[in-house]
């Protein structure tokens, strides 16, 4: 991480890695405050809009597709609910059309690259169902749009993306992560997201505004999820577990509930917060952002609860 000395208040700006293409743009944003007012951080990995003019240019359709593989604007949700409630912040300021925060560093449609490199772990035609939908480490494609690039990409290039965005982001949520958990004894992402309107499940069933994941119970405390669902159900609005977004590579990482770090992933219908032409914050986006930091406000008392029960020195002594 480099810290860049910018101070807001008491919260501190820490900037690291780079976006290929972008010269002086970093690949993320950390805001924190130490020590930790509350055992949260608040990531949003696919909001970034920091688009280098090389990769619009090897876009088919760059004003369709960039909007559509966005969490847009889910990063001024971040920092609205962050500046009330003190949680941390970590928002991605590369773009997801580059890379994506939220699959494995192998999670890749090798097909795009010309085909598997001779010292890829893995054997040729070994791809996730993830990347032979489309939407692996690189996006190649989108529903209703098909190919969303022009050319190949190059291995070297590939390379240099992981190495600037990738590793630099996730080697900063770690480190945040066990600060928190070494200071409050338990630690909580949340790693926000947005997603469509989903479909109703059966008729007469209104569809789910809020998807709350937590990888069917491995990646976070079950009283943490519980009191999150209190919480939408208190606001009298529609939640959904686990599916169809139970989360993915982030909590897959960076999960691990026996050291008292505990992660969920929250998805919100951008219908609560965007316009009708969902590329604009909306009318809702202020209700929106007072039931967020009511979670916030709630999951950190959990949390903090959480810690005090658990023998933080043993945290401590694991990380020295």
């Amino acid at each position: 991480m480099q810290e860049s000395g910018k101070q807001a208040g008491d919260s501190a700006y820490v900037h690291g890695g780079s976006v290929p293409g972008n010269p002086g743009v970093p690949a993320y944003a950390l805001k924190l405050r130490d020590p930790s007012p509350i055992p949260i951080i608040i990531a949003v990995p696919h909001a970034g809009r920091a688009y280098p003019q090389s990769l619009l240019d090897r876009m088919r359709h760059p004003d369709f597709a960039t909007p559509r593989l966005e969490d847009r604007y889910a990063d001024l949700l971040g920092e609205a609910v962050s500046r009330e409630t003190g949680a941390a912040l970590l928002v991605a300021h590369a773009p997801r059309a580059m890379l994506d925060l939220n699959r494995s560093c192998d999670d890749v449609d090798w097909e795009m690259l010309g085909g598997v490199p001779a010292d890829a772990p893995m054997m040729p035609g070994t791809f996730s169902r993830r990347a032979r939908s489309g939407l692996g480490l690189v996006p190649r494609r989108l529903p209703g749009l098909g190919e969303l690039w022009k050319r190949r990409l190059d291995h070297a290039e590939l390379q240099d993306r992981i190495a600037a965005i990738h590793q630099p982001y996730h080697a900063a949520l770690a480190s945040t992560l066990a600060m928190i958990r070494d200071r409050w004894g338990a630690a909580l992402l949340i790693d926000l997201h947005s997603m469509p309107p989903l479909a109703a499940r059966s008729a007469g069933e209104p569809a789910p505004e809020f998807v709350i994941g937590d990888r069917f119970g491995s990646s976070c405390d079950g009283g943490i999820i519980g009191s999150a669902f209190a919480v939408l159900a208190q606001s009298a609005r529609r939640a959904s577990h686990n599916r169809p977004y139970a989360g993915g590579y982030v909590l897959e990482r960076h999960a691990k509930r026996h050291e008292g770090v505990h992660c969920l992933q929250l998805e919100i219908d951008r219908t609560c917060y965007l316009d009708q032409r969902q590329a604009e914050p909306g009318p809702g986006f202020d209700a929106t952002v007072g039931l967020l930091i009511g979670l916030v406000q709630r999951l950190a008392m959990e949390v903090a609860e959480l810690g005090r029960t658990t023998d933080r020195g043993r945290w401590r002594a694991a990380a020295e």
